[in-house]
C-alpha cells in the first residue's frame, strides 16, 4: 500500500498515518484464505518477490511495528472460530500466550526450490538462484532486524519441514494443537 501511494518507507510519519486509515480483511474464496485491503483482493499481489522483500524493510520500521502489532491482533481476535496466524514474529511478540505455538523449518534450499515452484506456477519468472538470494536476504534482514526480530519462541513446537510432505506437516500441527486441547479439558 505505501509503495502503492508512493510513500516512502523511511517516512514514519505517513506510514503511521497510512496504518491508520488502511481496512485490511480476510476471506474465503473457494478453498482459499485471500486477503483484501480497502476491498480490493490483493492476495496475488502481496506474494510477489519484490513485494515480499520491500514487506521485509518496511515492516522492521518500529512505527510500522507497532501499527501492525494491534492490526493483527484486532484481527485474530475478531474471528468467530479463532485464528490461526503465520509469521516470523506470531509466537514472540504479536501472540507470546498463544495455546499453540509452532516454529516451522526447512533447509535454504528447500525452502527456495518450494518458493521458486510457487513463483512459477504463478507465471513469475525468477531463477531458482534468484529466489535463493532473495530468501536469504530476507532471513538475514529479519533475524537481525532491532524491533521484533525472527525467531523461535522458547515454547514453541519445532518442525522440521525439509522432507515431509504438507499433509504430513498439517497432521503434527493438528495432533499437538489437539493434545493441547485435550490437556485443557
Amino acid at each position: 500500500m505505501a509503495q502503492r501511494e508512493g510513500i516512502a518507507f523511511d517516512d514514519d510519519a505517513q506510514l503511521d498515518a497510512l496504518l491508520g486509515r488502511i481496512h485490511i480483511h480476510f476471506q474465503v474464496v473457494g478453498e482459499e484464505n485471500h486477503v483484501f485491503l480497502d476491498g480490493q483482493n490483493v492476495s496475488s499481489e502481496i506474494r510477489a518477490p519484490e513485494i515480499s522483500m520491500r514487506a521485509s524493510q518496511v515492516s522492521s520500521r518500529p512505527v510500522v511495528r507497532t501499527g501492525l502489532l494491534a492490526l493483527q491482533r484486532r484481527l485474530a481476535l475478531e474471528a468467530e472460530k479463532g485464528a490461526i496466524l503465520e509469521g516470523r514474529d506470531i509466537g514472540t511478540v504479536v501472540f507470546p500466550d498463544a495455546d499453540a505455538k509452532f516454529f516451522l523449518e526447512a533447509s535454504s534450499e528447500i525452502r527456495a526450490r518450494r518458493r521458486y515452484e510457487e513463483l512459477f506456477q504463478k507465471g513469475v519468472e525468477r531463477s531458482l538462484d534468484e529466489v535463493l538470494a532473495d530468501q536469504t536476504q530476507r532471513d538475514r534482514d529479519d533475524s537481525t532486524r532491532a524491533v521484533a526480530p525472527l525467531k523461535a519462541a522458547e515454547d514453541a513446537v519445532r518442525v522440521d519441514s525439509s522432507v515431509l510432505p504438507l499433509s504430513e506437516v498439517v497432521h503434527q500441527l493438528e495432533h499437538e494443537i489437539q493434545r493441547r486441547l485435550a490437556q485443557r479439558g
